[in-house]
């Protein structure tokens, strides 16, 4: 290499890295040895007086404005300004060296742009590299500063005369010349600093063109800017790049990765596609766009926190971390689109759902040590902490920040000096109706307790809310206008309807749970009040669903059919609105349709309290309906639910993408539907039916047991275990022994045993069940007859105690054409004409049809009818919509924001499971029951105590956890579910006529829950049976009975049996056992726990008590020998009466039996027997009142179990 190309390589060395004081000598160098260079010389030696210029300048003098502001006027002093004609000279001499011309030609523009001439300088600048013939892959380092410099001076001459779109696409242009550096070697000090300088300049104009709205988010380039801002951080190399500022005078870097992260923050928030333009490559081919989305995002809001946290310190007492908090506001914005119902757990990486969660939580705790007392801060931990199931974390978090914001609020009014920090009164009042809702609908006794303390309080804080402004008519506020204002902050109307309507589910609730027997009344005229503010037509919220529904349910429980009916007919007719980009990216796919479930739910039920049942039959079909195509609830027919099949996805349905909540609200509208039918046809039809249940369930949920637990072989199979969860696909009444392939059994395998047949109950010779016998006379002691009454009242017996013989005989097994004459009851008509409600013998048409496996979508039954018009054109002539007429008919809403969707852990997911699908079995055992498949009623209430078992199991491994606490989001405790199974095999005892071994399951049952509804009512019926002699005293001396029978299994005895043997003696009647007393004694009843000695002693005291009270016999006479005695001791039978009425008395003052019509009639019953004609009469009343407004399924199926959707 000669000397004159070794000065020159030199001197392009020094330039690129900023050697200016070298400079100087190597031009002269060069002169020398390359005199021919004249333009290369004379453009270094300008390019150096101006940089040594500008390091004499301020520190923010040097970095060029790109907003309208003074110009540079110190460039006007440069002596080198002078020499600009000899450069010009020198460019127009110049046609040897390409690359020379081109870097004097930005050299003239860089010194007319520095001189304040902006017109001159964008004349003057070249635009690319073809004009002046130069190939860009064998141009010079600083070649490609000179076109970075040219083409940054360019977009700022453009932006200084506000033509900023043009500078955007300048800037657009010139970023080839800074991506060839990104796959070459490192780069040196000039490239790094013209490059973060134009690509600073570049991204914060375009977010202040975003800010304005020139620019949109929707082309395809749009992120041009900011990923190639992170391509020159990642290709930094060996250079430290860290935070800070870039270079003297330049805005700090971390700025623009704020600018960034909030560009894919609104991509994410608007829905918007994913551009394109100038992305890195997917790390695989098969990765979706918004999978692209969330990595992308992902990692510029790690380096974003990174930076942002590194260069904060912890504030004062009265210092604000202003950009600490915006930050945690755009990552929680983030996390609640990202966590919605609008993306899949797939489109967000490992972890899904609940891994996002804990990353946004530790985002929270890291800015909490950079923050003071943030209340923000602690609103979003309170928030995410419930997302992912740690209430008690959560609410500890929510204390912390409702005592900050109570403290906050005091300074304020004290001093008058407001604190930035602190939440404003509309994000106070929306966080507390959070937490109410949470508490509501996740909690039991004690979260109720809580929710109605805070419902106190939001009640205070609105009501120190100035009142509302008179608003002429037809000029009521927007959605957006704020409609009250407090110490100069604004409450939106939306947010004083969400207030009112969590003071009402709060009062609702806490009415259930109290005890205050004496003011759950005014508490539930509390609740319907608050709610119906909520509606109102000053805050705008007429159309809220979730008010619209819990309104309806408390109606319903107050027995006002009339406008519970109304309200929910008008909140189905409502217009359908056009679910916009922020309903579906919050909740989902067909949100409104999902969120109306309930709702049509409720209506069934209200119009089956009306024994309108027909049209409530047709109300469950609406449910399901309003889908329009069954694949799009339940998928096309070849998905099969299977963990290990991922080409199911393709034809999966919503129900795939539904929490376990939605579910089992769809599960319950199929459980309605097949009490309907057992109401319509007889249990036997419904036994039939209840196969599409199970299907259901399976389609729904999948399986519930784990794999590796299995309970020990056994022998034999009871008759109808085929038909279990083993083997959906056959019958459930045990004709099949097949398995059922790609889902794992819930036992082992067992050999069946020739076992004889029973009759068959196929829909074709399903025998009758009439609705309209009437029980309960003094004299019956037929315990078959009564076994549905003691048993909390049966599917297919609910109205016959009150109703009119004539009036339930039309509807017992046929709802064919047959004219139908309304029932008269005060006055009002309780039955559709035929002519309104169309042929309803269309509804059961399909009955037979019903598919037999669950491969496909559980079709329900028969779907002919239009749900909305029919409604519509039902009502009666008594209901009134006066109290709802503001109720809007154009639209309805649903509040995206209130509760987040909650990432349940494993466990507790399986024990909700577990606990519907106890449930369902116990369901499918009362439809054995009542069907007089007694056998088959044991197997299904086994399958029920099998499941409860595992569960106890898993429970008992959870130190933390009591059987009697149910926990957080389920709806019963493992003592409770015990008491729902031993009161199940007590109504089948009943059934049987064994009314001793009832009352010893019974008799378990409360020793799991003292309180559950239906053992209580069945034991006290036998107490009082007991008392009135209608049953005999138990037999002291057992029968010679040799059956092998056990309490639920006849395959093993007693004392083998683990199910229920272990919680009571083995009954002498279900084991073989040798007799113990003299043969040739006749006995009528087997007794089940008495001692032929303790009976005797018994009998004695009861023996001298009647004798006392004679008076004409012998008080020291001799008693009877046990085995002849014909009745029970006077003081064994008052101990009966009294102890029955204590139970019913304390039960009917509990929310949850303070309506049910079977309590107390139970209880007029123990004061009939008590002499207390008039308390009798009262309750009786009373019963008639409730039965005239009880649906075919209890209230309390609705909402799961509450009153929040």
């Amino acid at each position: 290499m000669s000397k004159a190309a070794h000065y020159i390589q030199a001197l392009d060395d020094a330039r690129c890295d900023g050697d200016w004081e070298a400079v100087p000598e190597l031009v002269r160098k060069v002169r020398k040895h390359a005199p021919d260079r004249k333009c290369l010389t004379l453009t270094a030696e300008i390019e150096c007086a101006i940089e040594k210029n500008a390091q004499k300048l301020s520190p923010g003098a040097e970095r060029p404005a790109t907003k309208d502001g003074n110009a540079p006027t110190e460039g006007k002093e440069l002596e080198v300004s002078s020499e600009l004609p000899r450069l010009l000279s020198a460019i127009d001499a110049e046609t040897s060296f390409p690359e020379d011309k081109y870097q004097a030609n930005v050299c003239v523009g860089w010194l007319h742009w520095v001189v304040g001439e902006y017109h001159l300088a964008a004349v003057r600048l070249p635009r690319a590299f073809e004009s002046e013939q130069i190939s860009e892959s064998q141009a010079s380092e600083w070649t490609r500063v000179c076109a970075l410099k040219s083409a940054y001076l360019r977009a700022n001459v453009l932006a200084r005369a506000g033509n900023r779109l043009e500078a955007l696409l300048v800037f657009r242009d010139g970023l080839p010349s800074i991506s060839t550096e990104w796959t070459n070697q490192k780069s040196r000090k000039q490239l790094r600093y013209w490059s973060e300088l134009f690509l600073t300049e570049y991204c914060m104009m375009f977010s202040s063109s975003l800010e304005k709205g020139e620019t949109t988010l929707d082309d395809p380039n749009s992120l041009a800017c900011y990923r190639s801002w992170a391509r020159y951080w990642e290709s930094a190399k060996g250079v430290p790049v860290g935070g800070g500022y870039g270079f003297r005078g330049s805005i700090p870097r971390r700025v623009i990765w704020g600018q960034y992260h909030s560009a894919l923050s609104a991509i994410v928030e608007e829905d918007l596609s994913f551009p394109t333009g100038f992305v890195v490559a997917p790390s695989s081919n098969d990765s979706s766009a918004r999978s692209q989305l969330r990595a992308e995002l992902k990692n510029v809001e790690k380096i974003h926190e990174t930076l942002l946290l590194n260069e904060t310190e912890f504030p004062n007492a009265e210092e604000e971390r202003e950009e600490i908090e915006e930050f945690v506001h755009l990552a929680c914005q983030n996390w609640r689109v990202l966590c919605g119902r609008g993306w899949r757990d797939q489109d967000l990486g490992p972890g899904g759902r609940e891994g996002l969660s804990r990353g946004v939580l530790d985002i929270l705790y890291r800015a909490s040590m950079k923050t003071y007392h943030s209340t923000s801060i602690l609103r979003h931990l309170f928030t995410i902490h419930v997302a992912v199931a740690e209430f008690d974390l959560a609410f500890k978090a929510f204390d912390s920040y409702l005592e900050l914001v109570k403290k906050g609020k005091a300074r304020v009014q004290k001093s008058g000096q407001p604190e930035p920090s602190l939440d404003d009164e509309a994000t106070v009042l929306e966080t507390v109706s959070a937490a109410i809702a949470i508490l509501c609908r996740y909690g039991h006794r004690q979260a109720s307790e809580k929710a109605v303390g805070l419902a106190a309080e939001l009640e205070e804080i609105l009501n120190k809310l100035p009142a509302q402004p008179q608003v002429e008519s037809g000029n009521t506020l927007r959605e957006d206008e704020s409609a009250f204002s407090a110490a100069g902050e604004t409450v939106p109307p939306r947010i004083i309807a969400l207030a009112w309507q969590a003071i009402g589910l709060a009062n609702a609730q806490w009415a259930r749970m109290t005890f205050d027997s004496k003011n759950r009344g005014d508490i539930h005229a509390k609740a319907i009040r608050s709610l119906k503010k909520s509606l109102s037509g000053d805050l705008k919220r007429t159309g809220d669903v979730r008010g619209i529904f819990a309104l309806g349910v408390l109606l319903a429980e107050q027995r006002d059919l009339t406008p519970a009916i109304e309200l929910t007919k008008q909140a189905l007719l409502l217009g359908k609105t056009s679910p916009g980009t922020q309903n579906d990216l919050h909740n989902g796919s067909h949100w409104r349709e999902r969120s109306l479930i309930p709702v049509w739910h409720l209506l069934s039920l209200l119009l089956s309290a009306r024994q309108d049942f027909v049209m409530a039959a047709r109300a469950c079909e609406g449910a399901f309906e309003q889908f329009k195509d069954p694949s799009v609830l339940f998928g096309s027919e070849q998905v099969f639910r299977s963990d290990h099949l991922n080409e199911a996805e393709q034809g999966a349905g919503l129900v795939d993408v539904m929490d376990d909540f939605e579910k089992e609200s769809i599960l319950e509208v199929k459980m309605t539907q097949l009490a309907l039918v057992e109401l319509l046809e007889g249990p036997k039809i419904a036994v039939n039916a209840s196969l599409e249940l199970l299907s259901l369930f399976n389609r729904l949920f999948g399986t519930v047991e784990e794999k590796k637990a299995s309970p020990p072989k056994t022998e034999q199979v009871p008759k109808s275990s085929a038909g279990t969860m083993r083997s959906i696909r056959g019958s459930i009444f045990g004709r099949s022994d097949k398995e059922r392939t790609g889902r794992p059994s819930t036992r082992q395998p067992s050999t069946l045993e020739p076992i004889s047949s029973r009759p068959t109950t196929t829909h074709s010779m399903a025998p009758t069940i009439q609705v309209t016998q009437e029980d309960g006379e003094v004299g019956d002691t037929n315990y078959a007859k009564k076994a549905a009454t003691i048993s909390g009242r049966s599917q297919s017996h609910r109205r016959q105690s009150l109703r009119k013989r004539d009036s339930t005989r039309g509807r017992s097994a046929s709802v064919g054409p047959a004219p139908q004459h309304p029932t008269v009851v005060d006055g009002e008509s309780y039955f559709t004409p035929v002519s309104e409600m169309g042929p309803s013998a269309e509804f059961f048409a399909s009955a037979p049809k019903r598919p037999s496996s669950s491969a496909g979508a559980p079709v329900a039954l028969t779907r002919t009818f239009s749900q909305a018009e029919s409604f519509a054109s039902s009502s009666r002539g008594r209901t009134s919509a006066a109290d709802f007429s503001e109720v809007s008919r154009g639209s309805i809403e649903f509040s995206p924001l209130l509760l987040p969707l909650i990432q349940f852990p494993k466990s507790n997911e399986q024990r909700r499971r577990s606990t519907i699908l106890i449930k369902v079995w116990l369901m499918i055992a009362g439809f054995y029951r009542r069907a007089g498949l007694y056998d088959d009623g044991k197997a299904a209430i086994a399958e029920a105590q099998r499941l409860l078992q595992a569960l106890e199991a898993v429970v008992a491994q959870e130190e933390t956890v009591a059987f009697g606490d149910s926990g957080w989001a389920n709806s019963k405790s493992i003592d409770e579910l015990w008491g729902d199974v031993w009161a199940e095999m007590g109504n089948l005892s009943l059934a049987k006529e064994v009314p001793y071994s009832a009352r010893s399951e019974f008799e378990s049952a409360l020793t799991h829950c003292p309180a559950h509804p239906a053992a209580t009512i069945g034991l006290s019926n036998i107490l009082l049976d007991l008392y009135s002699e209608k049953l005999p005293p138990p037999p002291t001396i057992p029968g010679l009975q040799f059956n092998d029978h056990n309490l639920i299994l006849g395959t093993k005895s007693a004392q083998d049996l683990p199910i229920f043997g272990s919680e009571q003696k083995p009954k002498p009647q279900e084991q073989p056992s040798l007799p113990k007393e003299p043969l040739g004694l006749r006995t009528t009843v087997t007794p089940t726990k008495s001692q032929p000695r303790q009976q005797k002693a018994g009998n004695k005291i009861a023996g001298a008590a009647e004798s006392d009270s004679a008076g004409g016999k012998d008080s020291e006479s001799e008693l009877q020998a046990p085995y002849k005695a014909l009745s029970l001791p006077i003081v064994d039978r008052l101990a009966a009466r009294d102890r029955a009425h204590g139970l019913l008395t304390g039960l009917t003052k509990l929310g949850s039996a303070w309506n049910m019509s079977e309590a107390w009639f139970a209880l007029a019953r123990a004061h009939e027997e008590s002499g207390q004609i008039e308390k009798a009469r009262e309750v009786l009343w009373w019963c008639v009142e409730l039965e005239e407004s009880v649906g075919v399924r209890e209230w309390r199926c609705l909402g799961n179990g509450g009153y929040i959707l």
